[in-house]
């Protein structure tokens, strides 16, 4: 096998065994969490780049590899929102991804447990309770909370993490509501009417893929039709929001709230996001940095076998 130049621009010295494998395959330079600069610096020099999305400055396009001779991406992900799709079919560059292995991802809870954690954590306001008592006080008048067993649930999409999240919220007592049109299902807590979800939903959960139809799919009129206490979780994508249009619904309703693990275009204007700014001085809004993936056992998955799926399509 003629090994190719891989450059990690991910970090992954921290999984077990992980680098063995990748250097058993290519000529590897590691980038531990690089930007932009750095790699366009170099990318000329190799034929793969093995990346993630989370924590990542580097969106892998046209301005990035017009001049490259790459002819992999490989991601760790089942997104792709950190790489330019089109351009990379145009220049015929292949997408090594896990967005269809099956197989591998079914073994990875930890996003959907990461949507229930922000549900819980959010229904009983956790972190500012916990800030309250760091900084003197110790009063639950203003952290009275909701109980999760009187909640109706609606969560939309119901594939892999979808499912996940559906079982976690019926062990636990909640009502469960569904709404995904690219499902078959006869049960009784499927909706074919994504309005009717949210209208009757206390807590509503995004599981869907980033799609130009799906784009601000929670957008003004979506939100109008919310009850005025709705908590909003997401742990898809955060394009998925129309964060103009759910930061003025805050506003107008204060015991609204939004429970999110990404926002945005979060690789290349995070710094200027309107909700991590919104966050800094409004209790409705809490935002973790795209953790949901990133357990133990859900990088040793996913990164285990990316890396697999690149080490096949190198033999070829």
């Amino acid at each position: 096998m003629n090994k190719k130049k891989i450059l990690v621009i991910t970090e992954v010295k921290h999984i077990n065994n992980l680098t063995n494998e990748l250097n058993k395959i290519g000529k590897v330079t590691y980038l531990d969490n690089p930007n932009f600069n750095q790699v366009k610096k170099i990318i000329n020099n190799y034929d793969v780049i093995f990346t993630n999305p989370n924590k990542s400055k580097i969106y892998i396009g046209k301005k990035l590899l017009e001049n490259s001779k790459l002819e992999v991406v490989c991601t760790a992900s089942t997104g792709l929102n950190h790489i330019n799709v089109n351009y990379l079919k145009k220049r015929k560059i292949k997408i090594i991804s896990l967005t269809k292995e099956k197989k591998i991802t079914n073994k990875i809870s930890s996003t959907a447990e990461m949507a229930l954690a922000l549900t819980l954590s959010s229904l009983r306001n956790v972190v500012t309770s916990s800030k309250s008592v760091l900084q003197g006080t110790w009063d639950y008048t203003k952290f009275i909370g909701r109980q999760f067993d009187a909640m109706n649930v609606g969560i939309i999409g119901y594939g892999r993490l979808g499912k996940m999240y559906a079982k976690y919220c019926k062990a636990l007592g909640a009502k469960i509501i569904v709404y995904d049109p690219y499902v078959k299902q006869k049960k009784n807590y499927f909706t074919q009417n994504l309005n009717n979800l949210l209208k009757k939903s206390d807590i509503i959960s995004l599981h869907i893929h980033l799609s130009e139809k799906n784009k601000n799919i929670i957008n003004f009129k979506k939100l109008s039709l919310m009850k005025s206490n709705v908590l909003i979780v997401n742990t898809s994508r955060g394009e998925l929001i129309n964060e103009n249009d759910i930061i003025k619904f805050l506003k107008k309703n204060p015991n609204a709230k939004l429970a999110t693990d990404v926002v945005s275009n979060e690789i290349l204007k995070r710094k200027s996001n309107l909700l991590i700014k919104n966050a800094k001085k409004n209790n409705q809004i809490m935002i973790t940095p795209h953790i949901g993936g990133m357990t133990v056992e859900a990088q040793d998955f996913a990164y285990k076998g990316v890396t697999r799926l690149l080490k096949k399509f190198l033999k070829k």
